[in-house]
């Protein structure tokens, strides 16, 4: 089965890091239905030319929406290779935990969490017939954190033990996997035509590896885990933030 035959499906793939990921795919000869709940945006991306690509408007948190892409996405490709589930509430900071509001914390566990688990659900019987694979996209804020971040920390942490207790119950017919970014500039990746200011010399060199990472550090990975080059791979969470959670800060 050659890539270009292959189909998979990006959750959240208009903007940031998805659609980091869905231009990557599709210049490797994937077939990439994207959904997102910003039609305008998919509406856009889906029209460059950059590739095969069909865009699905829906929201992950809903389970009728979910049904609704992952069927017009087999519907469109004929099978299913690949999810990846990207969609998420990206703004980490909910301010004082004691006056965190309950609809708050629950519309960040229902995309960030629920999300994943619902596309997931609704994707094994069409992975199952392909042998197909699943990467999560969680945040290095499982492992760390800031303060006033409990709501997002807390959907990302459990993104990271959902793929191991997938990847336990799905294999060995399904491979799920899981990344963590840290810090991606995505700003060129917002389906604006604004320029984003360059980043300051401090951004850059207070990673280890010299750099702010770019979304095609995470979309390479994905490729490399949907790929049967990643056939012993499961279960796995990679962190992917230019060495920044191995770094000791101190205050000077």
């Amino acid at each position: 089965m050659s890539q270009s035959e292959r189909v998979a499906l990006v959750t959240g793939g208009a903007k940031g890091i998805g659609r980091g990921i869905v231009l990557y795919l599709a210049n490797e000869g994937w077939n990439v239905a994207f959904c997102d709940r910003d039609e305008a945006v998919g509406e856009q991306l889906a029209k460059t030319g950059a590739g095969e690509l069909c865009f699905l408007p829906g929201d992950v948190a809903s389970e009728s929406d979910v049904q609704r892409v992952v069927d017009e996405t087999v519907q469109w490709g004929g099978r299913l290779d690949a999810v990846i589930n990207n969609a998420g509430i990206a703004d980490p900071e909910t301010g004082p935990v004691e006056s965190l509001g309950l609809e708050q914390w629950q519309r960040r566990l229902d995309v960030n969490l629920t999300g994943p688990f619902l596309v997931t659900k609704h994707s094994i019987p069409h992975l199952r017939k392909t042998n197909g694979a699943i990467v999560n996209i969680a945040s290095t804020r499982a492992m760390q954190s800031e303060p006033d971040t409990e709501a997002y920390a807390a959907t990302k942490g459990g993104v990271v033990a959902l793929t191991h207790a997938l990847a336990v119950s799905l294999g060995p017919e399904i491979r799920v996997n899981c990344i963590s970014p840290g810090w991606i500039d995505t700003r060129a990746f917002q389906g604006r035509s604004d320029e984003a200011p360059p980043l300051s010399e401090t951004d850059h060199h207070q990673h280890p590896a010299g750099r702010v990472g770019q979304p095609e550090d995470i979309a390479s990975l994905v490729d490399y885990l949907i790929s049967p080059k990643a056939s012993f791979i499961t279960g796995q969470n990679f962190v992917v933030d230019g060495g920044m959670v191995r770094k000791m800060i101190y205050e000077e």
